[in-house]
């Protein structure tokens, strides 16, 4: 983990100089965001509504939390209500020959980006990356989209939305508080109070009651893991089948959290030679794990799998998770998505 994210979660001792150097750059931040969203708030910028309903599905900080399981999650609610859904993305980390990009089967997390090619892969839904989020998000109208999901795009105002969401990793929270740099938000706790249902990943961590207080729809999401999957030959064992065999394995993660992978993996009972940590939409290569014995499995997480098709070995493994609700939030969220396309479908 880099030393400014040891320095906003884990209160490293570095934060006596770093936060006192970086927190007028924060004001200056600020101050910056507040009047960005008063000039979309009054039209003197000018935001967007394309033709179908959309869902933004972000969080206020900077870092993996568990949004690319809950688009995921949404997308199913919306197939099982007779909804096509198309998904927008920036596309963070990949390159594409040109924008805005529909994702195919040959799409490569090079060019579209690890978590649009874990969505498209997953969901055989149409996915279209590229910064502007508008032009994306007409793209998926033309292509016969019914609801529209932006994995992440809190902040791009540009984008006039219908229904929003932040999900919160309940073990990391906020930080220490901060707006960036010197911090990890990007938009202050009171943003918790103005959206429509609030996700707490993690869920046997204490409650955010105290930070999110007037939101009425605030509920738990469990990430589950389900099976373990091969990346050379697309092999599938149940957990405990892959366990018994291979108790002792190696891992890899470069996602915003990997001490939850890891955690994760060891909940499940495995004991880990070797853990490697990289920092989020790490783009891997051979040579990240050139220390580690090769007889021994390597498993990683599913959004670090599409890095690695071609890099892969025979003993390299992912993990898939699934965003588990309880049924009363399910069925708020499948409300929600019914009323909102009720009459454009």
């Amino acid at each position: 983990m880099r030393l400014i994210e040891k320095v906003w979660f884990e209160q490293h001792s570095a934060k006596w100089i770093l936060v006192p150097l970086l927190a007028p750059l924060s004001l200056l931040f600020a101050l910056l965001t507040f009047v960005r969203r008063i000039f979309y708030r009054h039209g003197i910028f000018t935001s967007h509504k394309v033709k179908v309903p959309v869902i933004v599905v972000g969080n206020i900080g900077i870092g993996g939390n568990g949004k690319t399981p809950v688009v995921i999650s949404l997308i199913e609610q919306c197939q099982q209500l007779g909804l096509k859904a198309g998904v927008v993305s920036r596309g963070y980390g990949g390159k594409a020959p040109y924008y805005p990009y529909v994702l195919d089967e040959k799409s490569t997390a090079a060019e579209a980006g690890d978590e649009p090619v874990l969505i498209f892969s997953r969901c055989k839904v149409p996915v279209v990356v590229g910064s502007e989020r508008v032009v994306a998000a007409n793209k998926l109208v033309d292509l016969g989209c019914d609801v529209i999901i932006a994995d992440d795009g809190l902040q791009h105002y540009k984008l006039q939305r219908d229904l929003e969401l932040i999900v919160v990793d309940a073990k990391r929270k906020f930080g220490n508080g901060f707006l960036l740099p010197a911090g990890p938000l990007r938009e202050g706790k009171w943003r918790l109070n103005t959206v429509d249902f609030v996700i707490q990943n993690w869920a046997n961590v204490a409650s955010l009651n105290s930070d999110a207080a007037n939101v009425p729809n605030q509920f738990d999401m469990e990430l589950v893991p389900e099976f373990i999957c091969n990346i050379v030959t697309g092999e599938k064992l149940v957990i405990s089948d892959f366990l018994r065999d291979n108790p002792n394995v190696n891992a890899m993660a470069g996602i915003g959290d990997p001490k939850r992978f890891f955690s994760t993996l060891q909940s499940c009972g495995f004991t880990l030679n070797e853990a490697l940590p990289f920092v989020d939409h790490h783009k891997f290569s051979a040579d990240d794990i050139r220390y580690l014995a090769s007889d021994v499995p390597l498993l990683m997480t599913e959004k670090d799998a599409v890095k690695c098709n071609n890099i892969a070995q025979n003993n390299w493994w992912y993990m898939p998770v699934t965003a588990r609700f309880s049924e009363i939030a399910k069925q708020q969220l499948k409300n929600k998505i019914q009323a909102l396309t009720l009459g454009k479908h």
